[in-house]
């Protein structure tokens, strides 16, 4: 039973999460309509970043209580959060990119 507490706890957080985020972040895309083709980048970056939150912080939280919890490395997280960064910045690249190139 907890571990369905815990998945049905998971979900909520990246559904409320998620959506703040993508509510924060995704009208900047909208900025063209080559960056908002491309905005699916950002989605993907939010669930990385969710990813981090979830496994270095709020998995020590819940109703949870089996033996496989850990953090992420330091050098894991350093190399997600990096990459989320790309993955945020890149539509916008992209952007500039396929105008240049029409």
């Amino acid at each position: 039973m907890r571990t369905l507490l815990e998945l049905l706890r998971i979900i909520i957080i990246f559904g409320l999460l998620g959506g703040l985020g993508w509510a924060i972040i995704g009208n900047i895309y909208t900025i063209n309509e080559t960056t908002e083709s491309y905005s699916w980048f950002g989605a993907l970056a939010i669930l990385v970043l969710l990813f981090i939150l979830y496994r270095n912080k709020l998995q020590f939280s819940g109703w949870y209580k089996g033996n496989g919890k850990k953090k992420l490395s330091k050098n894991v997280s350093l190399t997600l959060i990096f990459t989320s960064i790309i993955l945020i910045i890149s539509p916008f690249i992209l952007g500039v990119v396929n105008l240049t190139v029409c």
